[in-house]
């Protein structure tokens, strides 16, 4: 099951690995604060920007680390390759979705990886209960695999503008989309990628709870956008919100490998 409910975790909390993926691309909250002040018992925290390729080929993209790095960063996790890992947060980006699309990148099996709907917003609307007690913690020696074909880079972004093998789909505000908003990060400029369709991430979810829609409302979304196959890109600002697309798609088609142009719009909309 990809996603678990609340009700769900709060009776297999003992049985799980439970990790903290909050990022916010808002500079007025600190994930890692916030973590330390409240998570769920036992959650251990994983911190995106770190836990993303360091060499900085683009100062605020989220582009995968090596494999090595991420063995080593889970290892320190002390999470096994054969735990069950259910993944939570507390962004409106619903980055615990970037997080469940890296552990499958890196080979964890998928049918053991849940993100939590509605994540730590939901978990506190229902007042159950956190701790700011810190996880114990004892390291392992995970290993990873890459999966290559879950991700496009940007030759291949711009091949496909010709070609147009696949669709890309883009989780940003419509008016970033269309150039109507300026970037958030410095020195993108505005607009979208030739050839690619707005599906704003805000469109999928409750705003209450954030909760995905149930799956007869994304059916009806994504059929609206005439997307019916498999040949799916998602994009976004820096391939995060992009996971959370992945993610809504593979709940109404069991065919779907999750891919993600890795650079976004980050990397092709650079001055």
């Amino acid at each position: 099951m990809t996603l678990v409910s609340t009700d769900w975790l709060n009776k297999n909390l003992s049985k799980v690995k439970i990790i903290d993926a909050s990022w916010h691309l808002v500079k007025n909250r600190n994930a890692i604060e916030e973590y330390n002040e409240e998570h769920i018992e036992n959650a251990i925290f994983f911190d995106l920007d770190k836990n993303s390729n360091q060499k900085k080929i683009l100062p605020h993209g989220h582009f995968l680390p090596p494999i090595s790095s991420h063995e080593k960063s889970i290892s320190e996790m002390g999470i096994l390759n054969t735990d069950k890992i259910i993944i939570y947060c507390y962004s409106d980006l619903i980055s615990s979705c970037r997080a469940w699309f890296q552990f499958i990148y890196f080979g964890h099996d998928p049918k053991l990886v849940s993100v939590l709907n509605g994540g730590m917003k939901k978990w506190k609307l229902e007042g159950r209960k956190v701790t700011n007690l810190k996880t114990k913690i004892i390291p392992s020696n995970y290993k990873a695999k890459e999966n290559k074909n879950m991700v496009k880079i940007k030759s291949e972004i711009y091949k496909n503008i010709e070609s147009k093998d696949f669709t890309i789909l883009d989780a940003r505000s419509k008016n970033r989309f269309l150039g109507l908003e300026p970037e958030p990060r410095p020195g993108i400029m505005s607009g979208s990628i030739k050839g690619s369709k707005s599906m704003p991430l805000s469109e999928i979810v409750n705003v209450v709870d954030n909760t995905f829609l149930d799956t007869k409302k994304l059916r009806d979304i994504f059929s609206s956008s005439k997307i019916s196959s498999d040949k799916i890109v998602m994009s976004c600002g820096s391939s995060v919100s992009a996971a959370s697309l992945a993610l809504a798609y593979s709940l109404i088609n069991d065919d779907y490998i999750p891919k993600i142009y890795i650079g976004s719009w980050t990397e092709f909309g650079k001055k």
